[in-house]
């Protein structure tokens, strides 16, 4: 048990596509609880297996504020089976530290996925909600695709990227995905509270 090495973008692990669980072993429950450990430690909001090394699809998620009791949600061998909208998100990676920027994200989806005890589970998360976005987001760890993959400025990022000692946006894995964009683009702008 322990906090695990978050691997940073540029590791190849991350660009593989993870491997279906095919049993829900003590080592997939050894490694979730040590992803948990992990995710805590570093104050994030998921964490995926291939972010620690484990190419297999697996991912934990905590959107829980900071003053709440904890409440992890573990996904094992997740499918997005419904997605609708689009939303601007301004997102971080730990395996990008210090890195953040606008990407582009659905703002409904629902996923099914198994829990440590092989029992079935949807949840549907809606209107961009932290857990909308956290779902897509780890899920695209399991398909090798990362954040920045999504961004809305390429090159804006590309320069947050660099200036943290990382390699620019490798373009075989660039999203322009021109239907969220312009559903993003007609949004009014959010108002101040």
């Amino acid at each position: 048990m322990g906090i695990l090495k978050v691997r940073v973008y540029g590791d190849e692990v991350l660009r593989q596509k993870a491997k279906e669980i095919t049993k829900i072993s003590k080592k997939i429950h050894t490694l979730a609880e040590n992803m948990l450990m992990t995710l805590y430690a570093y104050n994030g909001v998921g964490l995926a297996a291939p972010q620690v090394g484990e190419s297999i699809r697996l991912f934990i998620i905590d959107v829980t504020e900071a003053n709440q009791p904890k409440h992890p949600i573990i996904f094992i061998n997740p499918k997005i089976i419904k997605k609708s909208g689009a939303i601007n998100s301004y997102e971080g990676c730990l395996s990008f530290p210090e890195v953040y920027t606008d990407v582009r994200r659905y703002k409904n989806v629902t996923v099914k996925a198994l829990n440590l005890s092989g029992k079935p589970f949807v949840i549907e998360a809606k209107d961009g909600e932290l857990l909308a976005i956290a779902i897509q987001h780890e899920f695209d760890h399991l398909n090798g695709k990362l954040f920045v993959d999504h961004a809305r400025n390429r090159f804006e990022t590309d320069e947050k990227l660099i200036s943290n000692n990382l390699n620019p946006i490798d373009m075989d894995y660039f999203l322009e995905e021109p239907e969220l964009e312009e559903e993003i683009s007609q949004e009014p702008p959010k108002q101040d509270e």
